[in-house]
């Protein structure tokens, strides 16, 4: 078990500075660590402590439930989180942001409410319990977050991993053999974590509800897997990292929340859901004409123009309820956005902005067009920032309301981003007010503090 968490200030920001984040984002995470710290009670020093940041999707758009790639990086904004061990199995949750809290008793028969946050950490207690037999003890949690919720920065999926790291922590769970058998890294324990949230077996480990989306786990790679200054290149199912590529030198990401909320237990989950079950779709109508056993949208396009002039042919008169158009269309997309992906990573790495953003103009383009997530909102702040005069920007993460990430220089970083700010709030004076604006480099994955 990590040592004692001391909250003396000097050292406490050290800390945070010596596992990669800026100075620009350390005194306010110092302040939201001790508060969590005492509203678990300053008698005794908390046990433990982590940061889980949020992400940013730069590119990669509904693929990774596909097979496909994304091309992603952690930021310096998340939660803070702090806990002590109980000796019984009572979780008790507070949420210092939102004023309330939870206490549940972890089992394998929880009864889980959805359409709050309390969703996600009762989804991990009660998926734990299932899993291992011997995960049984409980703990007090605070967190706090200086992360936008529910606007595409992956703010549940970081307090479904920041509850997990805390449970398997005080259950010395990942010490298991049953634990090792399925999970052997960062990546592997990335896509267990998706399964929590999208209710799929892994291996053995079997499967529930989840937290009621059917994603993929490219939200939990960004945060555990992430490395400072460097955007992270993945496939997924399986999860496999591809490529770390160097942010270049002197810039920076501006990120705009639109101000329309895109929860992913809320409205916007029958949404998601639609762009995920339509590439189930896909798959299901393949199946159904040929003799090959691929499960995974991207298993069959790797096939080439034959497979996919196959797969063409093959949802002719629709599939699972969605009709020809629909699902040509879903295709569409998923085929323009991995090669796109794949262009923008490539000027990335040889250093040449200029073709990554218009490779991403392209990207923000069909994505509008093709997979329909994005909103009047997302839209108005992507043409925005390239007019105030951003290297590249595009929408990220679930769509249907969130963010838009901005890539600008850190010279010019403030005074941009106040400009986009200002422009976003002329053009729209409803959401304009309720946006939020902050500036991040390519941050670290999830990591314990120890002083």
């Amino acid at each position: 078990m990590t040592s004692p968490l001391l909250l003396d200030d000097q050292p406490l920001r050290q800390d945070l500075l010596d596992h990669g984040l800026g100075k620009d984002h350390v005194d306010d995470k110092a302040r939201r660590f001790a508060a969590a710290s005492q509203t678990l009670g300053t008698s005794t020093p908390a046990t433990l402590a982590f940061f889980v940041p949020g992400r940013i999707e730069v590119l990669g758009k509904h693929t990774d439930y596909c097979g496909g790639h994304s091309l992603v990086t952690a930021v310096e904004c998340g939660f803070c989180v702090v806990a002590r061990p109980r000796t019984d199995n009572v979780i008790r949750v507070h949420a210092l942001d939102e004023g309330d809290h939870t206490e549940f008793r972890m089992g394998p028969e929880l009864d889980v409410p959805t359409g709050t946050w309390t969703n996600y950490p009762m989804t991990v207690a009660r998926r734990l319990a299932r899993n291992f037999d011997s995960c049984r003890t409980g703990a007090d949690i605070a967190f706090s977050s200086d992360l936008p919720s529910a606007a595409g920065m992956s703010s549940s999926s970081a307090l479904l991993i920041a509850t997990y790291l805390i449970l398997a922590e005080v259950n010395q769970l990942e010490s298991t053999d049953r634990f090792r058998e399925h999970v052997v890294d960062d990546l592997t324990r990335a896509e267990y974590l998706g399964t929590h949230e999208n209710g799929q077996s892994f291996g053995q480990l079997a499967g529930d509800r989840g937290v009621g989306t059917f994603g993929g786990s490219e939200d939990h790679t960004a945060i555990l897997c992430s490395q400072r200054g460097y955007l992270g290149l993945y496939r997924y199912c399986p999860t496999q990292a591809v490529q770390q590529i160097r942010l270049p030198e002197g810039l920076v990401f501006a990120v705009g929340a639109s101000g329309v909320v895109a929860e992913k237990t809320g409205a916007a989950q029958e949404l998601y859901n639609r762009a995920s079950l339509r590439v189930q779709a896909l798959v299901h109508a393949w199946q159904r004409q040929q003799t090959s056993s691929a499960v995974y949208l991207a298993d069959i396009t790797s096939g080439g123009d034959r497979s996919i002039d196959q797969m063409r042919a093959a949802i002719e008169g629709g599939s699972d309820g969605f009709d020809t158009q629909e699902l040509s269309v879903r295709l569409d997309h998923f085929l323009a956005e991995e090669r796109l992906l794949e262009e923008a990573t490539d000027a990335l790495a040889r250093g040449d902005v200029a073709t990554f953003g218009e490779r991403v103009d392209r990207s923000q383009e069909l994505t509008d067009r093709l997979l329909g997530n994005q909103v009047p909102e997302t839209r108005d702040l992507a043409r925005l920032a390239r007019e105030q005069g951003a290297l590249a920007a595009s929408a990220f993460g679930a769509g249907f309301g969130g963010s838009v990430w901005a890539l600008t220089s850190d010279r010019q970083a403030e005074e941009f981003t106040e400009r986009w700010r200002r422009a976003y709030v002329d053009a729209d004076p409803v959401r304009g007010p309720t946006s939020q604006f902050f500036l991040t480099g390519s941050g670290p994955a999830a990591f314990p503090l120890h002083r």
